[in-house]
């Protein structure tokens, strides 16, 4: 659980007591299957506890299922252009991991940190969106989800038509049929540059995170097996030699659960803290692809807004009997480009101002993670290495001087 305040700008300063600051404290805890087979999914509580005028009471519990948290990610990326939306958990797509305790535990945690995320961002934070997913009924969250709409609720066949709709324009521009529209911003091409290389190498990173938390369960398992093997020629024997692979079986498999268990803290505070910086780096691309699409019609509606404004010329040098309908026109997509511009430049301000907080925050969490990682490993090692010390006196005594 994570305490969340007006005037701070992330969830590592230090929460002051509610009496004497606002402050907003959500937690996602319980997860519960509900339902059968296809129909089976899992529901949370959401716990909020906050002083905020605008809520309901100082504290309010309500069920939410991952659809729900779906829904509350799409409304705030459709309505806050320019802020880095915090990322969700995937579904499993393999049937037998979804409700796996493993996976519902890493998806309740990753869940409980998007909406903390969230509930500390100084602008989202004050979100109605956000205010009716912590306070709705069950029911009316179910309509709400029914009556959504936008990119991440359209069918596979359409979000295939959407890709080949971005190839043909992407073409147009290759082949001289569409000026190409992009900002000329060395700064800018500068950070898009970062952010395509920094998934590359985070998604390298987490490949590579998962095959090491792969390779201590193995050796955790083949321990285990090695030690049951090892007692049970240890009881074969019967003298101070069965004695000694007795021992060595029991170590065995204690160095087996230690490897278990450091297989799990390295999944949950070492790959998914890197799995989670992917998502990330993802929503960042969006929020880069939503700054071209405003920039592009910015650009779009001026040279339009050009075109109308000669032709009104025109109208009025021939005093047409037009001129009246021309200069509404007029005046109507010039205040809709006005407005495509302001929307461009809030989207510009809001991105500078997510980058500087991400790259710090970034800074700080991947320290953390790197540095747990390596006192991880340290102790493990430690572990073994002694583990297995002090077995020598007791298997040289049973070996030929």
């Amino acid at each position: 659980m994570i305490t969340t305040q007006r005037s701070i700008s992330g969830p590592s300063q230090s929460p002051r007591s509610p009496s004497s600051q606002p402050y907003l404290s959500v937690s996602v805890t319980d997860p519960v299957k509900l339902g059968n087979g296809v129909q089976a999914y899992i529901s949370y509580r959401v716990i909020t506890k906050t002083n905020f005028p605008e809520y309901q009471g100082p504290e309010k519990i309500v069920i939410r299922r991952y659809s729900d948290f779906v829904w509350l990610r799409d409304r705030l990326f459709e309505k806050y252009k320019g802020i880095f939306i915090p990322p969700l958990p995937e579904k499993s797509a393999v049937e037998k991991f979804r409700f796996s305790a493993e996976f519902i535990e890493m998806r309740r945690q990753a869940l409980d940190v998007f909406v903390n995320r969230i509930a500390s961002h100084h602008e989202l934070q004050q979100s109605e969106d956000l205010r009716t997913f912590l306070q709705a009924d069950e029911e009316t969250m179910e309509r709400l989800r029914f009556h959504e709409t936008g990119i991440f609720k359209k069918k596979p066949a359409d979000l295939m038509q959407i890709f080949k709709d971005v190839q043909s324009k992407v073409s147009d521009v290759v082949l001289g049929k569409e000026k190409p529209v992009d900002e000329s911003n060395p700064e800018y091409e500068k950070l898009k540059h970062y952010i395509f290389e920094l998934e590359n190498h985070l998604a390298e990173a987490q490949k590579h995170a998962y095959r090491l938390v792969k390779r201590h369960r193995e050796l955790g398992q083949s321990l285990a097996d090695f030690g049951k093997a090892a007692k049970l020629l240890g009881a074969s024997e019967g003298n101070a030699l069965g004695k000694a692979f007795t021992e060595l079986g029991v170590k065995s498999e204690t160095l087996s659960i230690r490897l278990q268990k450091e297989a799990q803290q390295l999944l949950m505070n070492f790959e998914e803290p890197l799995k989670d910086y992917v998502r990330a780096v993802q929503s960042i691309k969006a929020t880069i692809a939503e700054r071209a699409n405003a920039f592009r019609q910015q650009c779009e509606l001026a040279e339009t807004i050009k075109l109308k404004e000669i032709n009104l010329d025109k109208l009025m040098l021939t005093r047409s009997d037009r001129v009246g309908e021309a200069e509404h026109e007029y005046k109507e997509l010039k205040a809709e480009g006005e407005e495509a511009t302001r929307r461009f430049e809030t989207i510009v301000r809001r991105m500078n101002e997510e980058i500087v907080h991400f790259q710090e925050q970034k800074t700080t969490d991947m320290g953390v993670a790197f540095h747990e990682f390596a006192k991880g490993q340290a102790r493990l090692a430690n572990s073994i290495a002694d583990a297995w010390r002090s077995l020598l006196p007791k298997l040289e005594s049973c070996s030929p001087a």
